[in-house]
């Protein structure tokens, strides 16, 4: 008799479906930030693809982004074209995922979700991200991710600063 949370098991069938190659990794604790999954797996913060679901006026919005990297969202919400993202509350992530925060995959919800991704996963040969449940990571890379999840790459933190002009040595 298995023991394995549902969530995990029913994101194993769908990592298979979708072609996925990468290894589930059941961890002893919730790893439910990107440094604590860094902390267990060993690698750097950058490599954990933080599943981030958004309310855009009522709509999901998924963006999967470098552990490394917090989301501007007023930047984001400009560049994928939607008035506003807000940081969505626990009941909306469950109707739209079926998963917990702290837990949530890039793959593996109800309905499609429409999903973003931060390119700068795209310098880690190994990339982790959630598996259904706080305490499950798989292992995939960046292509991977991209063809399982049909995400489009967009820069998730804010325009820099525009540089100060250059004064004139007179």
């Amino acid at each position: 008799m298995s023991t394995e949370h549902t969530s995990i098991t029913s994101f194993r069938g769908e990592l298979t479906r979708r072609g996925g190659t990468g290894d589930v990794v059941i961890l002893p604790d919730s790893a439910h930030t990107a440094a604590l999954a860094a902390a267990a797996l060993g690698c750097e913060v950058g490599a954990i693809a933080n599943s981030l679901l958004f309310d855009a006026g009522g709509a999901p919005v998924l963006i999967l982004t470098s552990g490394a990297h917090r989301v501007d969202t007023a930047a984001v919400a400009q560049r994928i074209g939607v008035g506003r993202l807000r940081r969505a509350d626990p009941e909306f992530v469950r109707r739209h995922t079926g998963q917990v925060i702290g837990g949530v995959s890039p793959i593996d919800h109800p309905d499609p979700v429409r999903t973003w991704i931060d390119p700068w996963l795209r310098r880690h040969d190994v990339v982790w991200a959630a598996a259904g449940h706080p305490a499950a990571v798989f292992s995939t890379t960046y292509d991977e991710l991209v063809a399982m999840t049909g995400a489009v790459e967009v820069d998730v933190e804010p325009d820099p600063e525009p540089d100060a002009s250059p004064q004139d040595g007179a």
